[in-house]
């Protein structure tokens, strides 16, 4: 017998016959004698409608009612699934993230998750039943409805995978798992039978859709195993899926596992900036003030040393922000020219694999090179390697660097 989070996103509840098809795969799990708790999302597009709702309401509206508002889409869904699993004879019941209660900050809209008081939990599966629990949603410490920012449903399942000591959380998506690369690109992309955590995190930052980067830095934290699988699959039979464990990896097997691309990138570049101490300071300071994230960062002194020019990226949501936040700060800075461009795209490396291998960056930069894909800049971690290049080269470096590293070779799931 084992202990089993299952999460459901919007679109595996989109209507009452999803939300059956969703209650045969939890009744697999309960009748081959496993402790099971769901947490779900609200019906597909549903919070876009309440968000909607909110903000025609009144532009500036109250965060705490904000939030009242929008997590009523999960517990509909919640309700609804216990319902149906009630009728196929399964004693289930829904619970509200106050009633659990799962302890937030007071960020509304973008709450943190500071305790789970599982204890009732346990004490129900003891009883045989089956928790239905909405995501996306908590309890502040003035006794408010909180809500853990979009995506938050991932976040839910798996910070109470870890309360519940879970030996597995399971994210059941309109995919049967992680591949190497997006299938929509390369045609030879293969589903992973198993990751890292630090692999999926790297993947899910860079632009990777599937799992929602906060639940994944949880899964890593805690230790929890995670796997992908398709909640359109037959739910008769568990489903293949992706692995994804804090286990050691064998890192001689392969190199690297998979590419990334995220088209939300926006590079910004000052021109003949004074070259002393503190420069940096002054350019990146007050885009922290103004809470940017800031990426990649490329810095080139002039030959006589007295001038540099500086490339970053940031978030193209945050762009024209980042150009007025530089602006405003140009008597610090003193730099002679502001320059941006939207039109990029920042491709991504990622494997364990790297860490002790020689002459992984050099096969990227040899591919890239070979069709004429130009390099504006690169980052580096021990198990990522980015690059940023021009948007309309994106599809093509995907493609290319899948088949430089052996990623389009057919392989069986372990």
């Amino acid at each position: 017998m084992a202990r089993i989070v299952m999460k459901f996103g919007g679109t595996s509840v989109a209507d009452l016959g999803r939300i059956r098809h969703v209650a045969a795969h939890v009744k697999r799990e309960v009748e081959a004698g496993n402790e099971v708790a769901v947490v779900v999302s609200a019906m597909a597009g549903e919070t876009n409608r309440l968000v909607a709702l909110c903000r025609e309401a009144a532009p500036l509206h109250d965060a705490r009612e904000y939030d009242a508002v929008v997590s009523s889409g999960e517990n509909v869904t919640s309700g609804l699934l216990a319902i149906v699993l009630q009728s196929m004879g399964i004693e289930a019941r829904s619970w509200q993230g106050w009633q659990i209660p799962m302890r937030t900050d007071d960020a509304h809209g973008a709450a943190r998750i500071r305790e789970i008081a599982a204890a009732e939990l346990l004490e129900r599966f003891a009883r045989g039943q089956v928790a239905v629990i909405a995501g996306f949603q908590g309890l502040s410490p003035l006794g408010r409805i909180t809500t853990l920012g979009r995506g938050g449903s991932d976040t839910t399942a798996v910070a109470l995978a870890a309360a519940l000591a879970a030996d597995r959380c399971d994210i059941y998506t309109d995919v049967d798992g992680v591949y190497t690369t997006d299938p929509r690109i390369v045609k030879t992309a293969r589903r992973l039978p198993r990751i890292s955590h630090e692999e999926m995190l790297e993947m899910a930052s860079l632009g990777a859709k599937v799992l929602h980067v906060r639940s994944v830095e949880l899964a890593m934290l805690y230790d929890v195993p995670l796997m992908v699988r398709s909640s359109f699959a037959d739910p008769t039979i568990a489903p293949p899926g992706t692995l994804i464990t804090g286990e050691d990896m064998d890192m001689e097997s392969e190199v690297v596992t998979s590419i990334a691309y995220s088209r939300d990138e926006a590079q910004i570049t000052l021109r003949d900036v004074p070259d002393a101490p503190g420069v940096a300071w002054r350019v990146f300071g007050p885009l922290a003030d103004a809470h940017i994230n800031v990426d990649m960062i490329v810095q080139n002194i002039s030959d006589d040393g007295t001038a540099t020019d500086i490339t970053f990226t940031v978030p193209q949501g945050d762009f024209e922000r980042a150009k007025a936040v530089i602006e405003g700060a140009r008597d610090g800075i003193r730099f002679g020219k502001l320059a941006g461009d939207t039109e990029v795209v920042k491709v991504s490396v990622i494997g364990v694999g790297m860490r002790s291998h020689a002459g992984v960056a050099a096969t990227a930069f040899r591919a890239l090179g070979e069709k004429a894909v130009n390099i504006r800049a690169i980052t580096t971690s021990e198990i990522k390697i980015s690059v940023l290049i021009d948007a309309a080269y994106a599809e093509l470096a995907v493609r290319v660097l899948h088949a430089a590293y052996g990623l389009d070779k057919a392989v069986t799931d372990a």
